[in-house]
């Protein structure tokens, strides 16, 4: 077979998926219908996760370096004064960078596709769709068709993953429903670049007007977002209609000095499919699940899939029996994914509600009680998102900056894409007993003690207390960064 994956779909989350397969060696074909990347700020927010993910990709610089990095988020009543704020440059969830971010789609997708030139065994034919999918016991086929000249090849691969979106041709060729429910408000996101001092309201700021619920933001590249609920019986076309996006905008940027490049209408869903796995299908992102926008974890879910498992694809694409490995990608996705859409859709009733007398109850409430101090630092440092961690109780590693041969480097950057054993009792002895897979080996030393050039400098003190926390001289980390807890020995 010419491929081990194809993958369906070249948004972020195909291309991220992509660039993670070729940075393990698998032979990978992308498909994608669009020939060129979106032209539309569709999505628009990553968190530190996300980011650690495109540093393992070896993207973090390419997508990162313009991004904007909002100080604060507010909740603000109908008379602009807010009811609660998380103060987003207090928080360090340990992961190397800030928990919130803006980017640019159209840049972002077209840095990831550049990614993908670093690796001539991965290949990306644009202007073709999957019109049928075959499975047996040695590999998938999928039937691609090209939408210039209507020719249809069929391709064999080990496995085939779904990237395509909420409509995944994928997840329908493969015979998966999904389940869940939409919201009924439909809300009009308008996008557009914002000239030096027109910003009329320059925090991330959620509206939480009962009339007319808002969420508004500064985004990269002097753009600014903008989001709004409609009320009953608007309809999208008068909605989208120049002269109202001009007086919606109004209150948070000059519509004078404000050039609109994207202005629709859509609905929030909370859906998942019934399985992510049929086989040798996988599905990803918005193939697998759907959640409300209210927490911005849509993309940052399809990229946390891809994580979790490309390295497993390339472990079952490798020697011995792994293929049951694959099974855990959805038994450790899926609880963290659905706990984020509660979470998204619990933060949207307080968001969204649409009554004068329950608004006012809940800004009053809100207020009475942040002024217990376990509360007010609940809310003001972000601690109600839940925390990248799997259903056996494992969690991800920190990822502070280290010392290596005289260098400050994050530590992703040092351990690379494999498996990495760390800590401070591991030594030669641990590496010549181990039997697992191909592994770094590196001990951890507190600064200022004695060391060798390899040795990981903890210049921070974070891993020095992790493992004391703990009570462990050394830990296994998977690629994707999640501890493995049993001792090393």
């Amino acid at each position: 077979m010419e491929f081990d994956v194809v993958v369906v779909g070249c948004g972020p989350v195909g291309a991220l998926t992509a660039n993670l397969l070729g940075a393990r060696g698998v032979r990978t074909l992308v498909v994608e219908r669009d020939t060129a990347p979106h032209r539309q700020p569709r999505a628009f927010s990553c968190d530190d996760e996300a980011l650690r993910i495109y540093q393992q990709a070896g993207l973090l610089d390419e997508v990162a370096g313009d991004m904007h990095a909002p100080r604060r988020a507010e909740y603000v009543n109908a008379k602009g004064r807010a009811f609660a704020t998380i103060a987003l440059d207090e928080v360090d969830f340990g992961l190397g960078s800030g928990p919130l971010h803006f980017f640019d789609q159209p840049r972002l997708e077209a840095a990831l596709r550049a990614g993908l030139d670093r690796f001539p065994h991965v290949a990306l034919r644009t202007g073709v769709e999957l019109v049928r999918l075959s499975q047996d016991d040695e590999a998938a086929t999928a039937v691609l068709r090209d939408l210039d000249t209507g020719e249809e090849t069929p391709v064999r691969a080990r496995y085939v993953l779904g990237c395509d979106g909420a409509r995944s041709t994928t997840r329908v060729a493969a015979g998966i429903t999904l389940t869940g429910t939409s919201y009924a408000e439909p809300w009009l996101a308008v996008s557009g670049d914002v000239a030096p001092g027109a910003v009329r309201v320059p925090h991330t700021t959620f509206v939480c007007d009962w009339r007319r619920p808002a969420f508004v933001s500064p985004g990269a590249f002097d753009t600014y977002r903008l989001e709004f609920m409609l009320r009953p019986g608007e309809e999208p076309a008068a909605m989208t209609d120049p002269a109202t996006v001009a007086r919606l905008v109004a209150p948070y940027v000059d519509p004078d000095r404000f050039t609109v490049t994207r202005a629709v209408v859509y609905t929030f869903h909370h859906l998942v499919a019934e399985r992510w796995r049929d086989r040798r299908v996988f599905l990803l992102g918005d193939a697998a699940h759907q959640m409300p926008p209210f927490l911005g974890q849509g993309l940052c879910s399809g990229l946390r899939d891809a994580a979790n498992l490309t390295w497993k694809l390339a472990q079952a694409l490798g020697p011995g029996e792994h293929d049951a490995l694959l099974d855990s990608y959805e038994a450790e996705r899926r609880p963290h994914t659905e706990a984020m859409a509660r979470t998204s859709v619990r933060l949207g009733r307080v968001f969204l509600v649409r009554n004068r007398f329950a608004a006012f109850a809940r800004d009053v409430v809100l207020r009475a009680v942040q002024t217990v101090p376990r509360v007010r630092r609940l809310v003001r440092h972000f601690e109600f998102k839940p925390l990248p961690a799997l259903p056996d109780g494992r969690v991800m590693f920190p990822q502070p900056e280290v010392v290596v041969g005289g260098v400050r480097r994050l530590l992703d950057d040092v351990l690379g894409p494999d498996f990495a054993v760390i800590g401070p009792d591991v030594d030669t002895v641990t590496a010549r007993d181990w039997s697992g897979p191909r592994a770094r080996f590196l001990r951890v030393v507190a600064d200022g003690a004695p060391r060798t050039g390899d040795d990981l400098v903890d210049v921070t003190g974070t891993l020095t207390d992790w493992f004391a926390r703990h009570r462990t001289g050394a830990v296994v980390l998977r690629p994707d960064r999640f501890v493995h807890t049993d001792r090393v020995r």
